[in-house]
């Protein structure tokens, strides 16, 4: 079982930066490829970003590429997405994930775990 708390959200304006942070329970953290979801209300849930178990390879939706980054610190057993030049489109309940997959999926479906998400909203 793997619990995961996603913090970091809140309030900024167009052009704003963010760093999101899901912080992993238990010790097996590295075993796991960890993705970024996000979720705006009346749509469905989408990729943003997943990294793999060892860090070493990432992946992002072509709609934050370049501006966003996904990075882990298994040492510390978390997960962060660092969002730079944020658009009011951004804006959605981002959600961490854990996969038992070595590199991470572009599916929410192949995904074990969820965090309860954190909202951010993007002004403009």
């Amino acid at each position: 079982q793997v619990q995961l708390v996603e913090s970091g959200g809140g309030l900024v304006q167009a052009g704003g930066s963010l760093r999101l942070s899901c912080a992993a329970s238990g010790r097996t953290f590295s075993s796991y490829a960890m993705g970024w979801f996000r979720q705006a209300p009346g749509k469905d849930r989408e990729f943003v970003a997943a990294v793999s178990r060892s860090g070493g390879s990432t992946y992002y939706a072509d709609s934050v590429k370049g501006r966003f980054t996904i990075f882990r610190d298994n040492a510390k057993n978390t997960v962060y997405l660092q969002m730079n030049t944020l658009k009011p489109e951004d804006t959605a309940v981002y959600y961490c994930a854990a996969s038992k997959a070595y590199s991470g999926s572009y599916y929410p479906g192949e995904y074990d775990y969820w965090g309860q998400g954190t909202q951010v909203t993007v002004s403009s």
